[in-house]
């Protein structure tokens, strides 16, 4: 996954509204969180990705960083797909919940994670975690953290 750094960089400048990371922080993803990141490539162009890692303070949980599909590859499932290929990991063998933040208007997001949850039978819970003004500056949307949990893997 090391080599897909940069072609990760290219498929999020393809997928508004994504915010863009540094090149040298898609290779850090890539590497350094291969193990809690999945690609998914149709006729060797890279359409799926997403990052995640556990966080030190909670190794129950898988937070999911940047999700990415490019047109070629939506409306077939591939996202949720994606997710169930991390938390089926030997990484995330004690893994019981996800976490992510989404904006309030990314109705994709929303609807993915809402299904997902769904789908391992657990409980979606959310609240608003990085404010617009305090966090950002007035310069992004407020991110709100949504936790899925408890679940397993049987499903």
């Amino acid at each position: 996954m090391k080599d897909d750094g940069y072609r990760l960089y290219q498929l999020i400048a393809e997928c508004p509204p994504l915010d863009p990371n540094s090149i040298y922080c898609n290779l850090l993803q890539c590497s350094h969180f291969a193990e809690t990141g999945v690609a998914a490539e149709m006729d060797d162009d890279l359409v799926g990705f997403i990052s995640g890692y556990i966080p030190p303070q909670q190794p129950e949980t898988v937070f999911v960083w940047q999700v990415a599909v490019h047109e070629k590859g939506r409306g077939q499932g591939l996202a949720k797909r994606m997710l169930k290929e991390i938390v089926a990991r030997d990484v995330c063998k004690n893994v019981t919940h996800m976490e992510t933040t989404i904006t309030e208007d990314n109705e994709a997001s929303w609807a993915l994670f809402r299904s997902f949850a769904r789908d391992m039978g657990a409980e979606l819970t959310y609240h608003e975690h990085f404010e617009k003004e305090t966090h950002f500056g007035g310069e992004h949307d407020s991110e709100f953290l949504l936790r899925i949990g408890p679940f397993t893997k049987s499903v």
